[in-house]
């Protein structure tokens, strides 16, 4: 089989969250661990990091990948969902992994496949770790699929754990209730192992404690270290200073990542790195400075805040749940727009209703489907956008909303699209 009809062979043969959602998971660590065993167990082969929470785990995952690539290491980074091809899920130092890595793990193992059968996503994390091991990455950033305690990534045992963030998402999975849900994310903790928590809530800081008491693992909440004291937009960077409350010592750092929410996941990246240099890793001041300021590039990160043109200026981002999208909401209205185009699609397991009302209600809609099973309707959209009274059209996908969005427009006007990763993931430019 070639990459197209490997590819067309894993999504026919096993299932597949972000096209199926819920009825895709094969909830527990049993198929992960057999796949791992069959293959020589390949995660014990390397040294990583195990990065979990609501919002946040991507880019802090990339910005944490950045910064040890700039020290020197040979980094693997493992991340989902992908926005164009599979192979973004396994990048070494920011190269995507060749098509022929997809084509060749498939072909020598599909006996395997077929005995055990495992999700798409489980075959996946299987993948990258095998193909990180026989890399022999330094070190390799792994990020948790869904959850954390049953999620087929935590058969690991990495030098550090992060969690960057609870809020609402996935609770038919998950629990409804933020400590539920830390409860699920804690999960990563593991016996003697550093943890990291980007963001302290104080529903679920109880709940990370109890686990690290529980598992002998040292904590640090990130905002007890550190504290942003004045950020802004300037010269296409995200200009960030932040206060080290120990020694009291200002630093300011520039990100290429200019989403306000990166505030609060920078916290969590300096503080990982302090405890990665006590545990022994080499990272200078100027290797963490330029991993912050050269994510997108180091990485080939995309879908996060991404300006895609200017006048008008047209931005894309991944947010999909209701904390994810209000903190863009509040980056919004730091912006000077005559008037906000909003070209939006959405998962039909999304509160939509709780979603929309985030958005300035004098903004004009252009509502999308994507192609996907999960994808909500056009029809659900409309009947969704006449209760709540807005001004909207619609759309068969994101390219021809956009492109009626940018005619609407004119020069100092904004148009942000988003609402799904799988929105964003169709959109021509990204």
């Amino acid at each position: 089989m070639n990459y197209t009809e490997t590819i067309a062979y894993l999504y026919a043969r096993l299932p597949v969250f972000h096209r199926i959602g819920a009825a895709a998971l094969k909830p527990g660590l049993q198929n992960i661990t057999a796949l791992c065993e069959a293959l020589g167990n390949p995660q014990q082969q390397f040294k990583s990091i195990h990065i979990a929470g609501t919002n946040g785990k991507g880019s802090t995952s990339h910005l944490l990948a950045a910064v040890l690539q700039s020290a020197g290491y040979k980094v693997g980074l493992h991340t989902s969902p992908h926005l164009k091809s599979l192979t973004e899920r396994f990048k070494i130092n920011g190269q995507l992994a060749p098509e022929s890595m997809v084509v060749d793990f498939v072909a020598q193992h599909r006996a395997l496949i077929e005995n055990i059968e495992p999700s798409f996503f489980e075959i996946t994390v299987a993948m990258a770790f095998d193909y990180f091991a026989r890399e022999r990455v330094d070190i390799a950033v792994i990020e948790v699929g869904l959850g954390g305690r049953l999620d087929s990534t935590n058969i690991l045992q990495p030098e550090l754990s992060v969690i960057t963030n609870i809020s609402f998402d996935h609770t038919d999975l998950l629990g409804d209730t933020l400590p539920k849900i830390a409860f699920e994310k804690a999960g990563i903790i593991k016996v003697d192992t550093p943890v990291v928590v980007s963001e302290t809530h104080p529903e679920t800081a109880q709940v990370f404690r109890q686990k690290a008491q529980a598992t002998n693992a040292p904590i640090d909440f990130a905002e007890d270290f550190y504290q942003v004291v004045h950020s802004q937009l300037a010269q296409g960077r995200r200009e960030v200073t932040v206060c080290h409350t120990l020694t009291h010592s200002t630093t300011t750092y520039h990100l290429d990542l200019m989403g306000q929410y990166q505030l609060k996941n920078l916290l969590g990246v300096l503080q990982s790195v302090d405890v990665l240099r006590q545990m022994g890793h080499a990272i200078a001041d100027e290797a963490l400075r330029d991993g912050l300021a050269h994510c997108t590039r180091l990485t080939s990160f995309k879908g996060r805040w991404q300006v895609l043109q200017q006048n008008p200026t047209v931005v894309a981002d991944v947010a999909h749940n209701p904390a994810g999208l209000a903190e863009n909401v509040g980056q919004l209205a730091q912006y000077p727009y005559r008037q906000l185009h909003l070209v939006l699609g959405f998962a039909k397991d999304k509160d939509i209703v709780s979603i929309l009302r985030l958005f300035p209600t004098d903004a004009r809609f252009y509502f999308c489907s994507f192609d996907l099973p999960r994808a909500m309707s056009i029809e659900e959209l409309v009947y969704i956008s006449e209760q709540q009274n807005l001004s909207s059209s619609f759309y068969r996908d994101v390219n021809e909303a956009l492109i009626a969005a940018r005619l609407q427009a004119t020069a100092d006007d904004f148009i942000y699209v988003g609402g799904s990763t799988f929105v964003v993931a169709e959109v021509e430019e990204v």
